[in-house]
């Protein structure tokens, strides 16, 4: 992960970035998405779409709780962080600066795409096996076993995203 660090002004002038605040849930939501049992249980590929689509999978059920909660400023910070992670891979992988904005746009719009399939399926109005399917496994058919994991884990962490405060939530308490 490669956030920029705070700004010489802002070192200088004491002002502090809201989202460092930030920096612990968001650094707990991309350690979840890289744990091993995602891609040998649940076959996602282990790949850097496919971390990225993981880690997508988990950022939007924590955008989705925060909201709720009534988090909105937090969840546009983190969003944010998201992002300006996002630029720092892309540059880091050697894309030049002509076309990380383009990078950036699309992953944004995929963020914005696999959050409102998330979204309904986790609140009751679509399936997630299939919205799984569409969007972790990019319409590849994963096995019955791989795709019970992976639904059966993101389900029982949306169980206990539900259950912490927003406090904890904010800390980088997944659960």
């Amino acid at each position: 992960m490669s956030i920029p660090a705070p700004s010489f002004l802002q070192r200088l002038f004491g002002r502090r970035d809201p989202k460092e605040g930030l920096m612990p849930l968001y650094h707990a939501v991309v350690a979840e998405g890289r744990q091993p049992h995602w891609y040998a249980k649940g076959a996602v590929p282990d790949t850097l779409d496919g971390r990225f689509d993981m880690i997508v999978a988990i950022l939007a059920q924590v955008l989705i709780r925060l909201e709720q909660q009534g988090a909105k400023q937090e969840s546009v910070w983190l969003t944010e962080l998201f992002v300006d992670d996002m630029d720092g891979q892309l540059r880091q992988e050697g894309i030049g600066d002509v076309v990380v904005g383009k990078h950036i746009g699309r992953m944004v719009s995929a963020l914005g795409g696999r959050l409102a399939a998330y979204r309904a399926a986790l609140e009751g109005d679509g399936d997630l096996g299939e919205a799984l399917r569409r969007n972790l496994y990019r319409g590849a058919e994963p096995s019955t076993d791989a795709l019970a994991h992976v639904e059966g884990t993101l389900r029982e962490r949306w169980i206990r995203l539900g259950c912490l405060s927003r406090d904890a939530l904010l800390t980088g308490d997944l659960g």
